[in-house]
């Protein structure tokens, strides 16, 4: 029986598909190198983050008083803290922290900021003034130090942790929405939707949100990698997220108190996986914005 052209179509997309998410990469490699790259790094620590318990050769918060201090070997490939943990462990199981810290406090972000961004933008006069005004004074007090306090007063939790990142975020959202919808709110589109009888809220979220939503997205994930730096520098400082707990920035703090005898492997593995998390993250953000702002994609 002669093949039909449905036939063949069928046939050359079902050979086409196991190639079609590679090809899908490559395309993205060859116009945002740094994408790719970002991309890269962030799925090699998604998967330490999901597999850690398959990965983990021993338990991240198990002490061994005769394994105190060990240097890397065959047995502890990244040595052992001081209290006789397996350092390779604990950095894996760190990539937990890492993203369970910075997605949920980006996401409470985008929740506070856009829709104060929209609202600011659109309705414009005092209600502006006011919102921006307030988010001023956010943005210009020193947020390490603004974050030190509240984590302090409110308790060293994870929870805790997530909250105060978030609400300290939001501004970030709040002017980049704002800055689009005031670019937007005299359009064609809106003016024939509030001709055509549309409320408020409608016209914000149904309108406007999707058109004003791209410079938002591109910077959550250069805000996801200020996340991290953040709560690592928290936990570093000794208000945040503490040992035994395998947090990358308590880990650091606990290896700088042996560095200067020498045992350099306690603060270094974690600092370096703290590193590359953040460079990631960044670059995933660079690459994002590359691919939505033409006039960055000429310049590169």
């Amino acid at each position: 029986m002669a093949e039909t052209v449905g036939d063949e179509f069928k046939r050359d997309r079902a050979a086409a598909r196991p190639f079609s998410l590679k090809n899908r990469f490559i395309g993205i490699a060859r116009v945002s190198p740094t994408l790719a790259s970002g991309v890269i790094i962030i799925l090699a620590f998604g998967f330490m983050a999901v597999f850690a318990h398959w990965l983990m050769p021993h338990d991240p918060v198990s002490a061994y008083p005769e394994r105190v201090l060990k240097p890397p070997s065959a047995e502890h490939w990244f040595g052992t803290d001081g209290n006789g943990m397996d350092v390779f462990s604990r950095v894996i199981y760190g990539a937990k922290f890492g993203f369970g810290i910075a997605i949920p406090a980006v996401i409470l972000a985008v929740a506070i900021g856009v829709p104060v961004g929209l609202v600011a933008g659109y309705r414009g006069g005092l209600l502006d003034e006011v919102l921006m005004r307030f988010f001023d004074g956010l943005r210009v007090f020193p947020s390490i130090i603004l974050a030190l306090a509240v984590v302090a007063a409110t308790g060293q939790s994870l929870l805790n942790v997530v909250l105060v990142l978030g609400f300290l975020d939001s501004p970030v959202f709040a002017r980049v929405v704002r800055s689009e919808v005031l670019s937007l709110r005299s359009s064609v589109f809106v003016e024939s939707a509030k001709a055509a009888g549309n409320p408020t809220w409608r016209i914000l979220f149904i309108h406007l949100l999707p058109n004003a939503i791209q410079g938002a997205t591109a910077q959550a994930a250069v805000r996801a990698a200020w996340a991290v730096r953040i709560s690592a520098t928290l936990a570093f400082l000794g208000v945040g997220i503490q040992a035994p707990t395998p947090e990358w920035g308590a880990m650091i703090r606990q290896g700088a108190e042996f560095m200067v005898t020498g045992q350099w492997w306690v603060g270094i593995f974690p600092g370096i996986a703290l590193i590359f998390l953040v460079f990631g993250l960044n670059l995933f953000g660079d690459g994002l914005q590359d691919l939505m702002d033409p006039r960055r994609r000429a310049v590169n």
